[in-house]
C-alpha cells in the first residue's frame, strides 16, 4: 500500500490548528511543526522544496508552496509519528521512512476491512461500463515482401490450410514467425486499419486473402474470436473488492492522519517567512 498516496485527499483547512507566533525565540530556522517531543524546522522544508526544485530543473512557483507545504507536514507527522513508535531511526534515509511509515499504517488500519457482498453487487450494478468487455481475435500471420509472395502462400495454404504454422516458420518476416506466426490477441483499434478490417471479418477459423499494409503482404488467419459483452458478477468480485478495500484502507488512513494533525502544533508563520536563502 503506498503510503503517501494515501494522504493526498487530507484536507488541512478544515482542521484546527494550535498555531504560534512567528518570533517564538527560534532565530533563522523556526520549528515549523512538532508532535510531541520531535520536531521539524523550517530548514527541512526549505530542503524539501529545493530537492523538487532541483529534480524539476525549475524554481516553483511561490503561489504553490502553501499546498506543498500542507503536503509537507502530512508526510513528516507520520514519519515523526512512527519515529516516536521506534519504527524507524534518527538520520534515516527517504526509503527507510517510507517503510516505516507503512508499517505504521499498517499498524494502525482498524482491523480486518472486509467487503460487504451487497455493496460489491451494488458496485457492479452501477458501474456497468467498467465490465465491458470487447470483441477480440486471436491471430496468426504470414508476412511478406512481396504481393508474389503473398500469393503463393495463399496457393498452398489453399491446398493445405493445416500448414500455415509451419510456412510461417520458414517465410514470414514477422518477429512472430518462431512461434508460427501467432501475433496474440487483439481488439479494434489495436492493429494496422487494413489488417483489422480484414480479421475482424473473418470467421474462427478463416483464412484471408492476401492485404497489403505499410509492413508488407499478409496472409491471416482468426484462430478465435470472443464476441464483445459484459464480464459477470462472478468474474469481477475479486476486482471490486479490492478496490472497495483501497478506498476502506484509504479512509481509515486519512482519518489516522486527521488524528496526528489534531494532535501536533503547526507554524503556519514560520513557513510563510521570507527564506534566509532567497
Amino acid at each position: 500500500m503506498p503510503a503517501f498516496s494515501l494522504l493526498r485527499a487530507t484536507v488541512l483547512a478544515a482542521l484546527s490548528f494550535a498555531a504560534w507566533p512567528a518570533c517564538r525565540g527560534e532565530g533563522p530556522d523556526p520549528v515549523v511543526v512538532s508532535l510531541g517531543e520531535q520536531v521539524v524546522r523550517r530548514s527541512d522544508f526549505e530542503r524539501h522544496v529545493a530537492a523538487l526544485e532541483a529534480r524539476g530543473g525549475e524554481k516553483i512557483d511561490p503561489s504553490v508552496l502553501p499546498s506543498l507545504f500542507d503536503s509537507f507536514i502530512e508526510e513528516r507527522v507520520l514519519v515523526l509519528e512512527a519515529r516516536a513508535r521506534g519504527l524507524v531511526r534518527e538520520g534515516a534515509g527517504a526509503e527507510d521512512e517510507q517503510k516505516a511509515v507503512q508499517a505504521l499504517l499498517m499498524e494502525a488500519l482498524v482491523g480486518e476491512v472486509r467487503a460487504d457482498p451487497a455493496v460489491v453487487k451494488a458496485y457492479y450494478d452501477s458501474h456497468p461500463q467498467e465490465f465491458e468487455l470487447k470483441e477480440t481475435v486471436t491471430v496468426r500471420q504470414v508476412l511478406v515482401a512481396t504481393e508474389n509472395e503473398a500469393r503463393d502462400v495463399r496457393r498452398r495454404l489453399a491446398r493445405n490450410p493445416m500448414d500455415f504454422e509451419g510456412l510461417a516458420r520458414a517465410s514470414s518476416k514477422g518477429p512472430e514467425a518462431v512461434n508460427g506466426g501467432l501475433m496474440g490477441v487483439f481488439a479494434r483499434g489495436e492493429l494496422p486499419p487494413e489488417v483489422e478490417a480484414t480479421v475482424f471479418s473473418l470467421k474462427e477459423g478463416g483464412l484471408s486473402d492476401v492485404v497489403k499494409s505499410s509492413l508488407g503482404y499478409h496472409v491471416l488467419r482468426v484462430d478465435s474470436r470472443t464476441e464483445a459483452r459484459r464480464a459477470s458478477l462472478e468474474e469481477s468480485e475479486g476486482r471490486i473488492e479490492a478496490l472497495l478495500l483501497r478506498e476502506a484502507s484509504d479512509r481509515q488512513a486519512r482519518e489516522f492522519v486527521k488524528g496526528l494533525l489534531a494532535r501536533a502544533k503547526v507554524n503556519h508563520a514560520a513557513a510563510k517567512l521570507p527564506s534566509p536563502r532567497s
